[in-house]
């Protein structure tokens, strides 16, 4: 009797160390999101609540696997390792549409249509960010030269520079990547 007791409690005991086991690692090794779900998420985001996304707290912390699971090889280059665009060649250099421009990364609205120029650079511009704490501002000494580096305020993704030579009222010209970002068209 009294090792008909052990043998029952040592089977439960193996049996819920188990089971936490088991449910520790389901929690801790949630399945990582592909490019085509990515992209899905970025498309199910609409104008209005775009619009609306004003929460500048949110954070998005992905681990670099993350990163290279869910951007092409072209927008990992831009995103994560600060890379740029040929000009006059990309996507939103010469589009004007209504809408907002979204961080490719994480779906932080960053600019609106409203706010964009033909600088004549061969990049997208905008003399301003849809609001205060969309982006944040990096020194970025490389090419032999300090400029003034934009990332995106949720995911630290880099979305281009701002140079001093833009137009009025800021005087700013906010010059982006087209790959760092996503373009969602507003609704009638």
């Amino acid at each position: 009797m009294k090792t008909h007791f052990h043998k029952y409690t040592l089977i439960t005991t193996l049996i819920y160390i188990g089971f936490i086991l088991s449910a520790g690692i389901s929690n801790s090794q949630s399945p990582i999101m592909t490019q085509e779900e990515h992209k899905q998420f970025l498309e199910s985001i609409t104008y209005q609540e775009a619009l609306e996304d004003t929460n500048n707290s949110k954070r998005v912390e992905r681990s670099d696997e993350e990163w290279i699971n869910i951007l092409s090889s072209g927008e990992y280059r831009i995103l994560r390792n600060k890379g740029t665009e040929i000009p006059y060649t990309n996507e939103y250099d010469g589009f004007y549409e209504d809408g907002l421009y979204l961080c490719r990364g994480c779906g932080n609205p960053l600019f609106h249509s409203d706010h964009k120029y033909n600088s004549r650079t061969g990049w997208p511009s905008y003399w301003k960010p849809i609001r205060d704490g969309a982006v944040d501002e990096k020194e970025d000494n490389s090419l032999w030269m300090t400029r003034t580096e934009i990332v995106c305020a949720r995911c630290d993704s880099h979305i281009g520079h701002v140079f001093n030579d833009g137009p009025d009222p800021t005087g700013l010209r906010y010059c982006m990547n087209s790959k760092a970002m996503k373009f969602i068209p507003e609704e009638s």
